[in-house]
């Protein structure tokens, strides 16, 4: 039986300078994996000397999110008062929780010359009893990430278990969020260690069983308890393997908001508008509600 059952092409956006943002989840043909909830690849490009990119501050609650670099770097700054460079290899877990502020940038050191930028980052929605923890941060630079490698492969454990090891980012469910590297013509097996699980392929292209040649940009979620049998191309591949347990009934997303609860949202909106969430220390800016996500009446 095939190992495929969905084949997502992410939407793209231009955010401006040359920048692009491809935008795999959520999709109308698959909204979540497990309890990923959005998947944004950023770049691959090169930021112009004198450009940068400037997220300014904005709020997220009930989620966590991930950001995982292959080139460049990001200055992470929040409302916990964190200052924290993120470069390739290095992992930022925001834990929003109730609520956090935070804003990424280009650091100004890397603003004098052309400098590359490719990432990803995604959102992991929080198990209901958790929707409300307090917020918290934790950065775990490349030597501290558990990796596996033999037979062409070396795999990077970013979050969450799989292959028996486990990563030291503190989740709140059972998930994996690994980085495959694959030599050219390697072949692998990934076994079904969650309900739901999806590849992501950042670099090279991969064949899947029958189901055909995929290259880059491609998310492929996976059929629940089968294996996925592939070969890397002759260039070999670059993947993120994704996935978990099915959360714990369904999740709304508006703007940078996740939560069970619509009221929630709703509430998280208003408290945005007020300025009743936290500031970021040093940050001055403030980044206004979408015109279609005000709150309603």
């Amino acid at each position: 039986m095939s190992a495929l059952q969905t084949v997502i092409i992410p939407r793209v956006r231009n955010l401006g300078d040359g920048l692009q943002v491809r935008r795999a989840l959520p999709a109308p043909e698959h909204r979540m994996v497990g309890p990923f909830v959005f998947l944004d690849q950023i770049g691959p490009t090169i930021i112009k000397q004198g450009h940068g990119l400037d997220v300014r501050p904005h709020p997220h609650i009930g989620l966590a999110t991930v950001t995982w670099l292959l080139q460049g770097e990001i200055l992470h700054r929040d409302s916990l008062g964190n200052v924290q460079s993120i470069r390739a290899g290095e992992v930022n877990w925001m834990t929003a929780g109730r609520g956090i502020v935070h804003s990424e940038r280009t650091p100004e050191a890397q603003r004098n010359s052309n400098t590359a930028l490719y990432g990803l980052q995604c959102w992991v929605a929080l198990p209901r009893a958790h929707e409300e923890d307090e917020p918290d941060f934790t950065h775990l630079k490349a030597g501290e990430l558990e990796t596996l490698e033999g037979e062409g492969v070396h795999a990077t454990i970013i979050a969450g278990s799989f292959f028996n090891r486990t990563s030291q980012v503190p989740t709140r469910s059972a998930l994996c969020y690994v980085q495959l590297k694959l030599q050219p013509n390697t072949r692998t097996a990934i076994p079904a260690e969650y309900a739901e699980q999806a590849l992501y392929i950042v670099e090279g292209e991969i064949e899947l069983g029958f189901d055909g040649v995929f290259g880059a940009g491609h998310l492929l979620t996976l059929r629940s308890g089968a294996e996925a049998i592939f070969l890397a191309g002759e260039k070999g591949a670059t993947l993120m393997l994704l996935g978990g347990e099915p959360l714990d009934g369904p999740r709304h997303m508006v703007w940078n908001f996740v939560s069970s609860s619509m009221d929630r949202i709703e509430q998280a909106k208003e408290d945005w508008l007020q300025q009743r969430f936290p500031a970021v220390p040093g940050e001055t800016e403030f980044s206004p509600l979408p015109d279609n996500v005000n709150p309603a009446g």
